[in-house]
């Protein structure tokens, strides 16, 4: 029986090649006593759920240039975060860090619960990111899985059963090495390990240093490893999107209910999305021409949506007028800014 991974050995290999992110405090700052800002760390991890590291980098020092505390969050208006958010996906997540920055700046004083169980008490704060800043703001022995971990697992101790059906039992051998020392260190080491020498393709086993230990690789599966369920065909949901201008360049547009997809941001006043386009009425009097269609994935369903445009000064039904010195395309989620790259085509 083969030994298991030593994290020792992670920690040491990642001490040598920790990635350098704007939200993390290195192992020789953290050696030195240098600790993450909690803030900082529960900011990062909300954005990086089902998002890259590469998409997250610069909304993130925009944010923290923004408001570079949790009190600066919870003061800033709703429709100024939703628009500094506007393109990450997920804006449930912008809704959720509203809510609970306004938490912990007015029931808490500032400070973040510094346990996974105090974590789990705040608006949108779900296992894993409780476990995250807890392991990596606090150095509490919290064991952190995310979809880089799930591969590493799967690898080292040779899983066959597919994900996601494997998901409790890998979570269940990742912790069996959380270490008491270094917890924090150790999460972000094995997320490293899977980011950048664990791939789901191109393994670079020669240079990993759980190599000796990886029951995969001594089986000759590491490339099969994870397996993973065939997965479901998306639906197709159909909808129209109205793009109206006033002749002094103002655009009609509408913020989508707090609940529901997009909730919270900024958008086009139209259909709902459905099987088949729903009964519905265009937002304003005006001769409406159809420009095209944009087509957009989400996580439960692909959307084709109908673009409409019309130019217009009577008075809408549905939505407000934005004047042109106001509206930004960037505040616009990216489905919204796909219709409006349509209907108004950079020159």
């Amino acid at each position: 029986m083969r030994d298991a991974p030593d994290p020792g050995v992670l920690l040491a290999w990642y001490d040598m090649h920790a990635r350098e992110m704007p939200w993390r405090i290195g192992p020789a700052a953290r050696a030195a006593g240098v600790w993450p800002d909690p803030y900082r760390v529960w900011l990062s991890e909300v954005m990086l759920q089902q998002t890259t590291v590469a998409a997250v980098r610069d909304y993130f020092r925009r944010f923290t240039a923004l408001w570079p505390t949790v009190s600066d969050l919870a003061a800033a208006e709703d429709a100024a975060v939703m628009g500094e958010w506007a393109g990450l996906g997920y804006y449930a997540r912008a809704r959720n860090l509203l809510k609970c920055a306004r938490v912990v700046a007015g029931e808490l004083g500032g400070r973040f619960p510094d346990t996974r169980e105090g974590l789990l008490a705040l608006p949108g704060v779900g296992p894993y990111t409780a476990a995250a800043v807890s392991a990596i703001a606090f150095d509490r022995p919290e064991t952190v899985v995310d979809g880089n971990v799930e591969r590493v697992m799967a690898r080292v101790f040779a899983v066959e059963a597919p994900l996601p059906g494997s998901k409790k039992e890998l979570a269940r051998l990742a912790a069996t090495l959380t270490p008491a020392e270094r917890p924090g260190d150790y999460a972000q080491a094995v997320m490293d390990l899977g980011a950048t020498i664990c791939t789901p393709r191109s393994l670079a086993c020669g240079i990993c240093p759980w190599m000796a230990d990886c029951a995969a690789r001594a089986q000759g599966v590491a490339t099969d490893l994870p397996r993973k369920a065939p997965k479901s065909v998306k639906p197709v949901r159909r909808g129209v999107a109205y793009l109206a201008r006033r002749p002094d360049g103002a655009w009609l547009v509408e913020t989508r209910p707090e609940t529901g997809l997009l909730g919270g941001m900024l958008g086009w006043p139209g259909s709902d999305w459905a099987t088949s386009v729903p009964d519905h009425v265009p937002p304003v009097a005006a001769e409406w021409r159809e420009v095209g269609e944009v087509r957009h994935t989400f996580t439960h369903f692909q959307l084709i949506l109908t673009i409409m445009k019309a130019e217009t000064d009577a008075v809408p039904e549905r939505g407000d007028w934005m004047t042109s010195d106001r509206f930004r395309p960037s505040d616009l989620p990216r489905v919204m800014r796909k219709a409006f790259d349509l209907a108004d085509p950079a020159p």
